[in-house]
């Protein structure tokens, strides 16, 4: 019960932090045409209207140079019927609101260098105050005086935040294919380990290009996790560019992996280099593999380069991402689901700790994880972590003018339930099912998906997407295996078929997608696994016996 509400009471607070989102339109007196800026702002002080055209323009009156904190500060005549605009500190907001109210100003623009905060006062102060009260930032302040003559006037308003946002299917189209992808490309490469099995006459003990995680390996992965989090916390103008490198190390080698599967379709460039002693070219690769790698790397170098140019970029940073999670699903791969529901669980409560809990240790009352995904606000860097799926906001807002122009999504919500559907795509290839683990888990994960873009719009914060995808994901897949009868197989996992069969099912499989797994093989170029000799096929009646742990 105290886990519940602690969860509860740091999601109020995480929507308290955010505040209210208001617009500031500039222009010259007399012209409509002119710059939205972001403003912030308490309604409890005077509510902002929410259109634009029905709103009347303001001219208004600079005291930039000055606090507004005595009646000093104020010229002969006041400020009748202008917003007034002058610097933060010194006295509190009601001050300041006070002094303008009563000296005929429509409405007060503080300027502050620091970060931008909600304007609060109390009870007693916001009934006195009838004039809107918002704070906008000395960067943009110093835009409007550059961009705007002396003589310039402002609406402030608040427009009404979309239901629902465009970019929402995108993400969640983009979320929901990588998965089934990775997935389906896992249970492929299981049919291939399968063929090479039947065709050497051996079980191979250990498979190529993967990785099988233990729960030891997890445990440390989940650790290692929670370190390097904490570190990113403390030093992240530092560590920042560490993990910028490894995003476009990774992703060139998952762009590399994933484009070679259309790549060697392609009947052109298999001619192989020239004989030479160059590094990393003596072995000959064909020619259309060496572009391929070029075409990789260039991409990876493009977007290191204009990463933060938002207009673009974003483009790149998905398609990297999204091929990385391919690759790592393909890789990494979970022996049984005793194993997943373990991985899964324990990023969940990691996940849940460092978002729902952390807020209640650190000394600013900020989210570790919140503060590090979106980057810390006294950043020197400016930098963000690329580990994300980000997409523009179609419709515009206060909320996108301001802080948050895409919608954004951690590769960690994508590979790590994918890893789950991997599993169950392998499963149904070894127990020669039609594909119903794999189709219901990428089921279950598109519902949790749709669950936490819901939660998070109605709560009006960032959500821990694993406290959704996790639950959905593993009751469906646990759903399957119950209605089947297959619990306890399904639970332990299947280290090799169940009997020796023939491979009809699976070669009518690769037939019916067109894979050719040897040609296609970028470790083997082509070359067929050797036969069994005459001395290998008598053991092979003994070790095709069923193995289930």
């Amino acid at each position: 019960m105290r886990c519940l509400l602690s969860l509860i009471c740091a999601a109020l607070l995480i929507t308290q932090v955010l505040g209210e989102y208001g617009v500031a339109h500039f222009s010259d007196l007399g012209e409509s045409r002119g710059k939205d800026y972001c403003i912030h702002f308490n309604s409890h002080w005077t509510p902002l209207p929410q259109h634009l055209q029905t709103t009347s323009a303001v001219e208004v009156y600079d005291l930039t140079p000055s606090v507004l904190c005595s009646d000093s500060d104020i010229m002969d005549g006041g400020f009748p019927d202008c917003v007034a605009m002058v610097m933060r500190g010194n006295c509190t907001f009601y001050e300041k609101v006070r002094l303008a109210q009563n000296n005929g100003a429509k409405g007060l623009l503080i300027v502050s260098k620091e970060w931008l905060i909600p304007p609060k006062g109390n009870t007693s102060q916001y009934d006195e105050i009838n004039v809107p009260l918002a704070l906008i930032s000395y960067t943009d302040m110093l835009d409007i005086h550059m961009r705007f003559r002396d003589r310039k006037q402002v609406v402030l308003y608040s427009p009404r935040d979309p239901v629902v946002d465009c970019s929402v299917l995108v993400i969640f189209l983009m979320a929901v294919g990588t998965v089934a992808g990775g997935g389906y490309w896992s249970g492929v490469q299981e049919i291939k380990r399968l063929m090479k099995e039947e065709q050497s006459g051996e079980r191979e003990e250990s498979r190529e290009e993967t990785v099988t995680m233990t729960p030891v390996q997890i445990a440390l992965w989940v650790g290692m996790c929670c370190l390097v989090l904490v570190l990113l916390y403390m030093f992240y103008d530092y560590l920042v560019y560490f993990f910028i490198w490894i995003f476009c190390l990774t992703s060139s080698v998952g762009l590399y992996q994933t484009l070679w599967l259309l790549v060697c379709r392609v009947p052109v460039g298999k001619c192989r280099v020239p004989e030479n002693k160059l590094p990393y070219l003596k072995q000959r690769p064909e020619v259309r593999m060496l572009l391929l790698g070029v075409v990789c790397v260039s991409v990876s170098i493009t977007w290191g380069v204009f990463r933060n140019d938002d207009r673009w970029a974003w483009v790149l940073q998905d398609t990297m991402g999204m091929a990385c999670c391919l690759y790592m699903m393909k890789i990494l791969t979970l022996p049984s689901f005793r194993v997943c529901t373990l991985l899964l669980v324990s990023l969940l409560v990691y996940d849940v700790f460092f978002v729902f809990i952390t807020p209640y240790i650190t000394k600013s009352g900020e989210s570790i994880m919140v503060e590090v995904g979106g980057g810390p606000s006294d950043s020197s860097s400016q930098e963000k972590l690329p580990m994300v799926l980000k997409v523009p906001y179609l419709n515009f807002s206060a909320v996108v003018l301001c802080n948050r122009p895409f919608l954004l999504l951690g590769l960690g919500d994508i590979c790590i339930p994918g890893l789950l559907i991997a599993y169950c795509h392998r499963f149904d290839v070894l127990i020669h099912s039609s594909r119903v683990y794999f189709l219901v888990s990428t089921v279950g994960y598109s519902v949790g998906l749709v669950l936490s873009f819901a939660c998070a719009l109605l709560m009006r914060a960032a959500q821990p997407a694993l406290l959704y995808l996790v639950p959905c994901s593993l009751l469906c897949s646990l759903v399957v295996a119950l209605r089947r009868s297959e619990l306890k197989l399904f639970w332990n996992g299947v280290v090799s078929l169940p009997s020796p069969v023939s491979m009809a099912t699976v070669t009518q499989t690769l037939t019916s997608t067109n894979q050719e797994p040897e040609v296609c093989d970028v470790t083997n170029q082509g070359e067929a696994p050797p036969p069994a000799t005459e001395e290998e096929r008598p053991q092979r009646t003994e070790e095709t016996v069923s193995e289930v742990h």
